[in-house]
C-alpha cells in the first residue's frame, strides 16, 4: 500500500507540504537552499522545516523525537518522502536557520488561522447567559489575542529554545534504558 492512500486527502500534513512548497528559501535566508555542484547533497532545508512545522504543531519537542518520528509516523514519512535525517542534522538545521525558522513559523500560524486550520477566532455573545468552561484567566477578549499575536514570534523563539534544552537533557541511551526496564518488567507477567 501506497503512504499517500494512507494520509488523509485534508490531513494537516498536505497543507504543511503545499505551504512549504510556495516558498522560497533563498530569499527567507535558509542555508544551504542553493546546492553546490560538488559534494554529496545536504538535506533541502524545505524538508527539514517541513518536519519543524510538523513538530512545532505537533508539539514534539527534542530533536531526537523528530528523528524517532521520520522513523515511524505514516504522516511524516509522506511529508519528508521518507527521509530520516538524524537527530544532529535536525539539531544543526534549527541552529543555523533560528531567525527564518521563527519567521516562517509565524508566519504559517496566521496562514492556519485564516484558514481556520487552527482555533483562535473572535467570539461575540448577545447576552445571553452561558455557563462557560474556561477560567477568567483563560479567557481572552479582542485585545488580548491581538498581543498573543504580536507575541507569536517570541513564543516560537521559546519554543526553540525548549527544543535546545530537550536536546541537551535527553541522552542517546535513555530510550534504550527504559525499553530494558519494559521489557523485565513483562517478562515477570
Amino acid at each position: 500500500m501506497r503512504l499517500d492512500a494512507l494520509v488523509e486527502a485534508e490531513h494537516l500534513v498536505r497543507v504543511i507540504d503545499s505551504w512549504v512548497a510556495q516558498l522560497n528559501m533563498d530569499q527567507l535566508g535558509f542555508a544551504k537552499a542553493q546546492v553546490a555542484k560538488t559534494g554529496r547533497p545536504p538535506y533541502d532545508p524545505a524538508d527539514l522545516l517541513k518536519l519543524y512545522l510538523y513538530g512545532y504543531l505537533s508539539q514534539v519537542r527534542s530533536s531526537r523525537r523528530l528523528e524517532r518520528e521520520c522513523k515511524r509516523n505514516i504522516e511524516v514519512m509522506w511529508l519528508l518522502k521518507r527521509l530520516a535525517p538524524d537527530f544532529k542534522t535536525i539539531a544543526e538545521f534549527r541552529r543555523i536557520n533560528t531567525v527564518g525558522l521563527v519567521a516562517v513559523c509565524a508566519g504559517f500560524v496566521q496562514f492556519a488561522r485564516a484558514q481556520r486550520l487552527i482555533t483562535g477566532d473572535v467570539v461575540a455573545i448577545d447576552g445571553t447567559k452561558i455557563r462557560a468552561v474556561a477560567s477568567r484567566r483563560a479567557a481572552m477578549g479582542e485585545t488580548a489575542l491581538r498581543e498573543a499575536e504580536i507575541q507569536l514570534p517570541q513564543s516560537i523563539t521559546e519554543y526553540m529554545q525548549q527544543m535546545d534544552k530537550a536536546d541537551q537533557t535527553e541522552e542517546p541511551g535513555q530510550c534504550n534504558a527504559i525499553l530494558k526496564h519494559c521489557r523485565r518488567h513483562f517478562q515477570r507477567c
